[in-house]
């Protein structure tokens, strides 16, 4: 009797086995899931937001003279200069933004926070660094620079990329603006505005034409500009929790003041 038994025992007890490691797995999972949508979203966010306040309190910090007429001191002043040109105006008739003093700032190191962007329209603020890099800088809530665009105020195109889900998404909702929208970059020496002009949907992440200095689609060929400029690009991710494709959104500089 008792080994006729068994076979029940035995599978009841591999069902509860079963049962555990399913329930375990969910668990695990679950605790994935929450790391990835909350808790990559919380640290990348408040390692921004100090960022952010890093760079201004150094920005606030006056800067000291250098005192023997040389380049020796590491973060002495150096000459304050006007750009070398006026934007011309664009194919469309807009007019060139002023003209605005600039210090010649070394270029960023890598992976280096620099500069600050604000996009008012999506409650947005979060530092700019130097490269695309997941770990040094997407990964941590920081807006990536493309390295080999244009910076800031300078002429051609001012490309940047961020996450639109996790590790801070800071372009989570830039499939928001619209025409006419204002985006701002601080940096050292500077306030710049851009206006936001036009979108591109959907394209492909080989399309290397939205962030050329003439920002126009590779694909879609109506997509973007054909005339020199001061642009700035924003590129993302999508659809939502997809790399699959990427959302662009171009902007030109109108306005630009020191700090």
């Amino acid at each position: 009797m008792r080994g006729r038994g068994g076979g029940p025992r035995l599978l009841a007890r591999g069902l509860w086995v079963s049962a555990e490691a399913v329930v375990t797995l969910g668990v695990v999972l679950l605790l994935l899931v929450v790391h990835q949508l909350w808790w990559t979203n919380r640290e990348a966010r408040a390692d921004a937001g100090r960022t952010v306040q890093s760079l201004q309190r150094e920005w606030d910090r006056p800067i000291q003279e250098d005192s023997g007429g040389g380049d020796g001191g590491g973060g002495a002043r150096q000459g304050s200069s006007r750009p070398s040109a006026s934007p011309g105006p664009e194919a469309d008739g807009d007019p060139p933004p002023a003209p605005a003093a600039r210090r010649n700032a070394p270029a960023p190191r890598w992976d280096q926070a620099y500069a600050v962007l604000r996009i008012p329209r999506i409650g947005l603020t979060a530092p700019v660094a130097e490269g695309t890099s997941k770990g040094g800088v997407l990964d941590r809530g920081y807006v990536g620079h493309y390295t080999r665009t244009a910076q800031a105020g300078q002429a051609g195109n001012f490309a940047l990329a961020g996450h639109r889900n996790t590790h801070g998404e800071p372009f989570r909702r830039i499939d928001r603006l619209r025409s006419g929208d204002r985006i701002t970059v601080e940096t050292r020496d500077a306030v710049y505005t851009y206006t936001v002009g036009k979108r591109l949907a959907r394209t492909a992440p080989s399309d290397s034409g939205v962030i050329a200095p003439v920002p126009r689609s590779n694909i879609t060929t109506s997509a973007g500009y054909s005339a020199p400029g001061y642009y700035l690009t924003l590129t993302t991710c999508t659809p939502e929790f997809s790399s699959r494709y990427r959302l662009v959104v171009w902007g030109k500089l109108t306005a630009m003041r020191p700090r």
